[in-house]
């Protein structure tokens, strides 16, 4: 996504179902399966073939004398259509269940579309009564704050109904909460953005502006989404995200009654209208609001350039992309100067970035002249200091990239025995400190120090399972990247990291609510941040061949995921500005992927390629 894409694809093999398309209006009708049994077990629901993102899918209304098996179908299809307020759905239940129902409690993904089974246990023969079960394989969910989650085992929910004793009609009067559809539909419904805050602790290390955090969920492609954005920001973010972020909207802000679509103008300009919450902010406060709005709805709509904002009958403030670069900073709108790697003589050299010049030369000061000997290297995100862990993996020096001064002691030291029981590749994070995981088995430590040196901070991991191999710190410096080990099995979690009062001379440092990026790879052995909320990784699934591919923090697949193939991989290099281009290292040396036509290897050799952070 700018919130990066989505994952696509149809299943194959799959039955089409019978529609009526009205070409000229730009409509699919979905019509439940007409002549169904009124017992036994029904197949699964069939996918909706992909359709163009221009077309709106709408579900038929229960026909009359429709059996049990007949309208369960019509509902489980009317889910997986475009109807804003499911209003089709809900002619399929009783006025009751009508009422009660909440579709956007959440929404449960299945591998394939929901199978249904007849209860004999819950069914009456020649009665009034009839029940169904449910079942799949759970992939994801998605809560009432539209935030996305991996998850895994048996589906099984009841789906009761009775005959209206007036009408006749068969109808649903007990099903389960939220939504249920399969893989493919999701893919098809719903589009993953971002949307957007400001770290609560953290300002970008150069410039001094807010830092903001992606905060990635999922609405509906084709029902209003720019209208659907606008509310979920306002509503805040989600609880995930919460502790480490804070939105400048006003408690209480948001869309008027009434206001039922956001559309740009014919200057791509959005105008908002808030209630009075916002009636009587300072123009600070507003810009920093339009610029959460404008980056949220540029993850939707890159077109978008400008938002206005409007309260009590007046226009509060506007900002553009330019204005809004100057409100806030944002990772993926910070381009590199230089991709950095480690030569054949163990020095840090760089290259210009996005150039198209590939000629190397050594970085200034004392990584670039082989002082020392290095096997990974970090450059911070303003490129005016390096951290480098020596050959052995023993010892972590910290040295300027802008001068030749000399190399100085050590700041970090470890103890492990062995080379790969020793310290990981550093990173650095939007306030300039340094992290860095000690794999000592007798001491293993996730350290942080501040400004790059000083009394390493030993910064606490409740919940991790394993042993860290890898860390990367995300620009917006409150999301952190581990690859973590248990077992042989190698994983990417993605953590939460807040900052306490501490003892007064130092932070209280934690990462929380570890959560996996890789649910479906049991093996990763690289990775790098690639956006705001994307990542690039290599790894590979069980019994599956080594890739290279994009995945959301929140364990999602864009839809662009795999790469094209590389193998024996060593490292790789993405910058969370989309627009320049991967590197890796691997047997052949440094490759380079241009416009993702495939793999180009140069003449550099190289052990480890990276840009800053």
């Amino acid at each position: 996504m700018g919130a990066e894409q989505r994952e696509g694809g149809t299943w194959a093999g799959r039955t089409p179902r019978r529609t009526m398309a009205y070409a000229v209006c730009g409509v699919v009708l979905l019509a439940g399966c007409a002549s169904m049994p009124d017992s036994g077990d029904l197949r699964n629901v069939e996918s909706t073939p992909r359709q163009d993102t221009q077309v709106r899918v709408f579900a038929m209304p229960p026909r009359d004398d429709a059996p049990p098996a007949e309208i369960v179908q019509g509902f489980l299809e009317a889910l997986t259509s475009d109807d804003p307020g499911y209003s089709t759905a809900r002619q399929y239940l009783t006025d009751r269940a009508a009422r009660a129902w909440e579709p956007e409690r959440s929404t449960t993904v299945l591998a394939d579309g929901p199978a249904t089974e007849a209860d004999p246990a819950g069914s009456r023969e020649g009665g009034d009564d009839f029940s169904f079960v449910l079942t799949g394989t759970r992939v994801a969910t998605v809560d009432a704050q539209q935030s996305y989650a991996p998850a895994s085992g048996g589906y099984g929910q009841p789906v009761h109904l009775t005959r209206d004793k007036k009408t006749g009609q068969w109808r649903i009067d007990v099903l389960p909460a939220g939504v249920v559809m399969g893989k493919s539909d999701f893919q098809r419904n719903y589009v993953a953005v971002n949307k957007y805050y400001f770290a609560s602790n953290t300002r970008a290390d150069a410039s001094g502006q807010p830092m903001a955090v992606a905060d990635p969920v999922y609405v509906r492609e084709r029902v209003d989404p720019m209208t659907q954005m606008v509310r979920s920001v306002l509503t805040g973010p989600t609880s995930w995200l919460r502790p480490v972020v804070r939105s400048s909207f006003p408690t209480g802000t948001a869309l008027p009654k009434g206001v039922d679509a956001l559309t740009p103008d014919d200057q791509n300009k959005v105008t908002v209208p808030l209630n009075d919450k916002a009636a009587h902010i300072g123009q600070d406060k507003c810009e920093e609001m339009a610029a959460q709005l404008l980056f949220s709805l540029q993850s939707l709509t890159p077109t978008v350039d400008e938002i206005a904002l409007r309260a009590g009958g007046t226009q509060l403030c506007s900002v553009n992309e330019e204005r809004a670069a100057a409100v806030a900073a944002r990772g993926s709108q910070s381009s590199p100067g230089y991709l950095y790697f480690i030569d054949g003589q163990h020095r840090l050299v760089r290259m210009a970035s996005g150039s198209g010049d590939t000629k190397a030369e050594p970085v200034p000061g004392a990584f670039g002249e082989g002082a020392k000997a290095l096997r990974s290297v970090a450059v911070a995100h303003d490129e005016h200091s390096a951290a480098g862990v020596a050959l052995d993996g023993r010892t972590l020096y910290v040295a300027s990239t802008l001068s030749g001064n000399s190399l100085g002691t050590p700041v970090l030291e470890s103890k492990g025995k062995t080379e790969t029981d020793r310290l990981t590749t550093p990173s650095w994070d939007a306030h300039g400190n340094l992290w860095v995981a000690d794999r000592d088995p007798a001491a293993p430590r996730l350290l942080l120090l501040e400004k790059g040196g000083g009394e390493p901070l030993k910064v606490l991991t409740p919940g991790l399972d394993g042993r860290i191999n890898a860390v990367r710190v995300a620009a917006d410096g409150v999301r952190i990247a581990l690859v973590v080990d248990k077992g042989g099995k190698q994983s990417l979690l993605i953590g939460r990291i807040e900052r306490g009062v501490g003892d007064g001379t130092q932070p209280a440092m934690s990462v929380q609510e570890l959560r996996s990026a890789t649910p479906e790879l049991e093996k990763v052995t690289a990775m790098s941040w690639a956006g705001d909320s994307r990542l690039v990784v290599v790894g590979r699934e069980a019994g599956g061949v080594e890739q290279v591919q994009y995945v959301q923090c929140d364990g999602s697949f864009p839809e662009a995921g795999t790469l094209p193939g590389l193998t024996e991989v060593r490292s790789i290099a993405a910058s969370e500005d989309g627009d320049i281009p991967l590197f890796a290292t691997s047997k052949d040396g440094l490759l380079w992927l241009p416009g993702g036509s495939g793999w180009r290897t140069l003449k550099e050799t190289a052990s480890v390629a990276f840009y800053p952070g």
